[in-house]
């Protein structure tokens, strides 16, 4: 699968070096604590290079958030089962360069053609045949939706959308942090069943409700997957369970002399004066230099039990990171099938608490082997930011179904399971200036992840893989070895007149706390 190539996409050079350890007296030593994508790529990076590489994962299985696993069927039918659908955004370079390692043409992703948007009226926005190239994708898009009227965009405020139009990191969190995203929605003045259908389900693609969501993380999340990429808002999906995807990672990296501790948490790291002493239940390594690629709890808890790292503001910091609302992942076996004619993925607006729907038996391998092997179908049913209990939000995803999906309605269940998480970070308002940064408070510790901050136009899955390759980098560069290239969407607006008028706005008044860039 090749990509499709937006030509105003950003390529940041890497850090010049030698291009591999043997040419140093001697080998630098790097525990990586955590198998997430984060701690993949920083481990697939420094291995590269030649460096000694140690990663540990408390879970028994790599990919962290995005990992797989298998589970059993009531029937003994083994089956892979996952905390949820992943979307592979073809602007998810950095991401999609560490698939490469493994599979250079991306033949373990494919596409799908669409995937629409429904709200509670039944009106369904789509992506397929939207021009790419912005603005036109985003008039187009709102245009021909349901929710939307041409009258509408007289009523638009265009002043309050101008940042949008010229979204930069970090001068978009100068001037939006303060505000969250619900406010910012508000002040718009887009209709309120559009901004339902459009606006609310992508804020919750962060895990957060809008009111609990910076506005700057929303604008910066448009300019990425919409207004400042031109390579259009359809994705992919890995064919077969995400566990395959990481575990042929794990393959490279032990290929290129990494050892890889699954199941084994590490409790401690210790600043000492030629390194790092690690400390694991099994035994205590030491490390030239440590990445920590962790969530925010387990981040929050390693620093904890560290007293040594970091001055008490650093650790204050880190303390205050905050997880969004739990989420819900059901998934469902069922004896018949959905209708042909379902989409793969469905988002949904303004049906709480269920955010989307998709048919496994669509894309992947294994659950369309088990749908003709059985003549059923498997179901995913996700609800972000949950505020019910687990078993009532469970329950009430399995009504919505029946609601949008009748023909399941009678369906027999053949197997269940439910993943009940709280560990996304929360990306509230106010909060940028104070999320870690790649570069930790210890020479030689750095950190990655998807709530590290790092100042480039990236989210999810793909800022984890961006700060892998940084953290790896800022590493490598101490011993003068060569980094990796980043590449990006744009780094402002793609429209020079409404960048200009953009730049304008704060200084014509933009409400209290708003800053320029």
């Amino acid at each position: 699968m090749s990509d499709h190539g937006d030509r105003r996409r950003v390529h940041h050079p890497p850090p010049p070096g030698r291009p591999h350890a043997d040419g140093l007296a001697e080998r630098p030593r790097v525990v990586v604590v955590g198998g997430g994508i984060a701690g993949l790529t920083a481990a697939t990076a420094l291995a590269e290079r030649g460096v000694t590489v140690e990663l540990y994962e408390r879970e028994n299985h790599l990919g962290g958030r995005a990992g797989g696993w298998t589970e059993t069927l009531p029937d003994g039918t083994r089956v892979g089962m996952s905390r949820g659908f992943h979307a592979f955004f073809r602007q998810y370079y950095n991401l999609r360069a560490l698939l490469r390692r493994t599979d250079p043409h991306l033949d373990r992703l494919t596409a799908l053609p669409d995937y629409p948007l429904v709200d509670g009226a039944g009106r369904t926005d789509t992506f397929r045949g939207l021009p790419t190239a912005p603005p036109w994708n985003a008039l187009a898009f709102a245009l021909r939706s349901p929710t939307f009227r041409a009258r509408d965009l007289l009523r638009l405020n265009a002043r309050a959308a101008l940042p949008l139009m010229n979204v930069t990191v970090p001068g978009t969190y100068r001037r939006l942090d303060h505000l969250d995203a619900a406010a910012f929605l508000a002040r718009l003045r887009f209709p309120a069943a559009a901004r339902h259908l459009a606006f609310d389900v992508f804020s919750r693609s962060f895990f957060a409700p809008p009111e609990r969501l910076s506005a700057a993380e929303l604008a910066v999340m448009f300019h990425l997957y919409f207004l400042g990429s031109a390579e259009g808002l359809l994705f992919d999906v890995p064919r077969r369970p995400l566990a395959d995807l990481w575990a042929a990672a794990g393959r490279h990296l032990a290929h290129l002399g990494a050892e890889i501790h699954t199941g084994t948490p590490v409790d401690a790291v210790h600043p000492s004066p030629h390194g790092f002493a690690v400390e694991t239940r099994r035994r205590g390594r030491h490390a030239d230099a440590v990445v920590l690629a962790l969530d925010v709890p387990g981040l929050r808890a390693l620093v904890a039990a560290s007293p040594g790292l970091g001055d008490p503001e650093w650790r204050g910091r880190v303390a205050a990171q905050a997880t969004a609302p739990p989420y819900l992942v059901r998934r469902l076996w069922l004896d018949r099938p959905v209708a042909a004619d379902r989409p793969a993925f469905l988002a949904t607006g303004g049906l709480p608490p269920l955010d989307n729907i998709s048919v496994l038996n669509h894309y992947d391998e294994e659950a369309a082997s088990w749908a003709r092997a059985t003549g059923g179908s498997v179901v995913e049913l996700h609800a972000y930011a949950v505020t019910a209990a687990r078993e009532a939000a469970a329950a009430r995803l399995l009504r919505r179904l029946h609601r949008i999906y009748p023909e399941t309605e009678g369906a027999r269940i053949v197997g269940d399971v439910t993943e009940w998480r709280q560990d996304c970070p929360l990306f509230a308002p106010g909060t940028f200036s104070r999320r870690p940064t790649v570069d930790g408070p210890v020479p030689g510790l750095v950190l990655a992840g998807d709530g590290i901050r790092v100042d480039l136009p990236v989210a999810l899955m793909e800022r984890a893989a961006t700060t892998g390759w940084h953290a790896a980098n800022r590493l490598l560069s101490r011993w003068g070895l060569a980094g990796h290239p980043l590449t990006t969407v744009p780094l402002r607006g793609r429209v020079a007149v409404l960048r200009r008028l953009a730049d304008l706005a704060p200084r014509a008044g933009c409400g209290s706390g708003c800053s320029g860039a």
